[in-house]
């Protein structure tokens, strides 16, 4: 077999269509790092979404642990990012830098044997059921109402929308919320940890009076203890969700076993690429809970159906256009699932360099 011949990684910055906001954080752009990796007469691509800075990282620090090796071991290949990062520790930015090269040589990986990556992994479904998510608290009830709404009319079944940065504002969102969508339509919220414990479960009683089925980082999900103690009092209807910003093994196994979830999350572009992906979607499945995919629709979608715990995937309104911007063969959602096209190899994804080309920064 051939080995990797080059490693190349660029940051591209995308301005959001309009000022958006969550429970905790506001933001005008978001930034993707792409990597790509060659090998035998083969183009395998993978990204995060992080600070521009990152990218230096991976090509002084990663790129030696990559490049003359062969693209079929990925799991030699990440075993030696493993040990690399263990000074920067295995979380945060350094463990984003190994997720995007992580998710480049599965692409790689699975071009090179000319297959999709779901059928590398071994597909137990052929669709995956998604939800759009948006609804950013810096949104007027108009802005809310076009994009759930919107949604909605496209066919999703499920919808997810942003609370906790004025909690009094809250429930009068909600409500136009479910005004806008129906009542056939599930509809979730994401406080992004902005409340207390006791504002969780107060609101958690008023949010299912209107239909709410998810309640995403009521607190931190550093708080395990609160978020166990909400689960464990909030209507039943309500499932809590946490684990997007899991970045390894432990992390994930610790939230499972405090009890503080009920759908446990996880972020291929953070928790070490589709190595870590699938490993999070596992354990989920011994404990038997449901799993589900954060953001980033496009490098989730085959991965996802290779997880007998998958039960729902995020498709995010800013990576979704980002993706559909940057890449050939971004699946959009048909009555509310995704679908991939199996006559495309790896993730189906070709990268439109000349369209990317105005937001390249480094």
């Amino acid at each position: 077999m051939e080995k990797i011949m080059s490693l190349s990684v660029s940051v591209y910055t995308v301005p959001t269509d309009r000022p958006e906001s969550d429970g905790t954080l506001e933001w005008n752009s978001t930034t993707m790092i792409l990597v790509e990796l060659a090998a035998a007469g083969k183009m395998g691509m993978g990204y995060t979404y992080a600070a521009p800075s990152l990218a230096g990282f991976i090509d002084q620090t990663l790129k030696p642990l990559v490049v003359g090796h062969n693209p079929l071991n990925t799991q030699e290949i990440f075993k030696a990012m493993e040990v690399a990062i263990r000074n920067e520790g295995n979380c945060g930015m350094a463990r984003m830098a190994l997720s995007a090269v992580d998710n480049a040589l599965w692409d790689l990986k699975a071009k090179i044997l000319d297959l999709p990556l779901c059928s590398l992994i071994g597909t137990v479904r052929s669709e995956a059921l998604v939800y759009g998510s948006g609804g950013f608290t810096s949104y007027t009830d108009h802005q809310l109402e076009k994009q759930l709404g919107g949604w909605a009319e496209d066919g999703l079944i499920n919808v997810k929308m942003k609370v906790g940065r004025h909690p009094g504002k809250d429930l009068h969102r909600v409500k136009t919320a479910r005004k806008a969508i129906g009542k056939d339509v599930e509809l979730y919220v994401d406080a992004n940890g902005a409340y207390d414990t006791k504002q969780s479960l107060e609101q958690a009683e008023k949010f299912t009076e209107h239909g709410v089925t998810w309640f995403e980082e009521p607190v931190s999900s550093d708080n395990l203890k609160g978020l166990h103690l909400i689960r464990e009092h909030a209507p039943h209807t309500i499932k809590i969700a946490a684990g997007e910003y899991g970045y390894n093994d432990a992390y994930f196994l610790n939230m499972l076993e405090q009890g503080a979830v009920d759908v446990l999350q996880a972020d291929a572009t953070r928790c070490g690429g589709i190595t870590g992906f699938l490993k999070a979607g596992q354990l989920c499945e011994a404990f038997q809970l449901p799993f589900s995919f954060h953001c980033a629709p496009a490098m989730h979608l085959h991965a996802s159906l290779c997880l007998n715990a998958f039960f729902i995937g995020e498709y995010f309104h800013d990576h979704v256009r980002i993706e559909q911007l940057f890449f050939d063969g971004a699946i959009k959602p048909e009555k509310g699932y995704l679908k991939p096209d199996l006559s495309r190899p790896g993730y189906g994804l070709d990268f439109k360099e000349r369209d990317a080309a105005p937001y390249k920064v480094a």
